[in-house]
This record gives C-alpha cells, structure tokens and sequence, in this order.
C-alpha cells in the first residue's frame, strides 16, 4: 500500500515538473495579462464610447468640451499604454504608477469615494498593480507574477501582501449577503468587474 502511494507521489512530482517546465514561459505573461485585463477593457471601451465617456465628464464637471476630450484621450493613451509596457516588460515601475493615477482620476472624476463598491474595485485594482510592481523589483527571479519566493528583501513581501489583501475586495463587491443567518448569495458572481465607467452607462 505504501509503495502504491509513493509511487503515486513521484509520478504527480513528474507531472507537475513537466507542466511547469512547458509553460513556464508563458505563465508570467498570463498572470501580467490577468491583472491588467480590467485596464485593457476600459481603454478599449474609452475608444468605442468615446462620445458618451465626454459628455458625461463635460456635463458633470461643466468643464467643457476641450478638458473633457482631453480627460478621455488621457484615459485612453494612459490605460492601453500602460498595459503595452507591462505586457512588454518594458519600464514596469513606470506604467504601474501610471496606472495608479489613472485609479486617482477617475476616482475624483467619476466620484467613486462615495460608492463602496466601485472604490473597493479600484483597492483591488490597486492590489494588482503592488503585486506587477513587487514582481519587476526582481525580475527573472521570480517564475510567477506575485508569488512570493525563498530570500525576498521585505519592501517586496509587504507590498506582495497589500496587493494580495487589496485583490480579496474584488471578491467581496459579488458577494450577496441575505438577512438570513449563514446565508450567501453568489447571484451576480457572472458580472465582470470593471473600472467605473460602467456605472455611468
């Protein structure tokens, strides 16, 4: 029975090797794009709602044609900018901090301090763009985005458990608590999160 076993064992080890060997080139570049996805949506939908995101940003701010193009245009280039360079691992600090203040933005512009939900969807945001950041402080030593590994310096592992901590109230916004005690409805699990461009759609 335990021969049966360990031989179980070695032949999971086998497989697991194998995998992680096939893929381990493409793994990081699926994390990065995962963690990215919610930006690369929004500057794509920028470009296609190009119209409706101005005059929303014109009528509430009242600041009139030229500043609300400007703020899209800024939305646009920022967002998929920004993505180009994570995915092409090309100044990665740079385009996360970018990022970071297109969080900022359209926190203010879109007045999302006042909708837990949505500023709890930007916290996530945030929390994965520490975990891009935590991954390019030592780039190549690492075979996954934001898994931690033996011998980090401890800036790198706090921000890795901010961006984890953060990433966790992506999930907590689908869930549903009924007034019934223990009871979790999961009914919109099948939304997809989203910058909060949405919101005013």
């Amino acid at each position: 029975m335990l021969i049966g076993c360990h031989g179980l064992t070695q032949g999971a080890d086998r497989c697991s090797s194998t995998f992680l060997r096939v893929t381990k080139h493409y793994l990081p570049h699926l994390a990065r794009l995962c963690l990215i996805s919610t930006f690369l949506e929004d500057g794509i939908r920028m470009w296609f709602q190009w119209n409706e995101q101005r005059d929303y940003i014109e009528a509430t701010w009242n600041c009139g044609y030229f500043l609300a193009t400007c703020f899209v245009l800024l939305n646009l280039i920022g967002q998929l900018g920004g993505c180009v360079l994570i995915l092409s691992r090309n100044f990665v600090q740079y385009a996360c901090f970018g990022l970071f203040g297109i969080i900022a933005l359209q926190t203010v512009a879109y007045s999302i301090l006042w909708d837990l939900k949505f500023l709890m969807r930007n916290l996530a945001l945030g929390g994965g763009l520490l975990l891009l950041l935590a991954e390019s402080r030592s780039e190549g030593k690492s075979m996954f985005a934001g898994v931690p590994s033996m011998g980090e310096s401890s800036p790198k592992q706090y921000m890795q458990l901010g961006g984890r901590v953060l990433l966790v109230l992506m999930f907590m916004t689908l869930l549903h608590f009924d007034s019934s005690f223990f009871s979790v409805s999961t009914d919109n699990m099948h939304q997809c999160p989203s910058l909060p461009t949405k919101k005013v759609l």
